[in-house]
């Protein structure tokens, strides 16, 4: 999975349209390795991403769950330690 998309479920408050959005984008970015598409395949880019932040957006209001909700500034702290573990300063 690329790095830049993040988790989104179970978190409260839960996603935000950007949130899919964004993922969606990097998704899109990633399989067709365009990071900005020509002009002759942006429309095709710009509707998988669309398509993409909807059937995400469906599939994120669909599951269920016993755990708790996960918290967005605890699990941030957390990817920030993982990175200074594998990375460094």
């Amino acid at each position: 999975m690329c790095r830049n998309i993040k988790m989104l479920f179970n978190f409260d408050p839960p996603m935000t349209e950007d949130e899919v959005r964004a993922a969606s984008l990097q998704f899109v970015r990633k399989i067709s390795g365009f990071a900005k598409p020509s002009k002759a395949n942006e429309a095709a880019f710009d509707r998988a991403v669309d398509e993409i932040a909807a059937v995400s957006a469906r599939l994120l209001s669909s599951l269920e769950t016993n755990a708790p909700h996960r918290n967005r500034e605890e699990e941030a702290a957390k990817a920030r330690a993982r990175g200074l573990a594998r990375y460094g300063d």
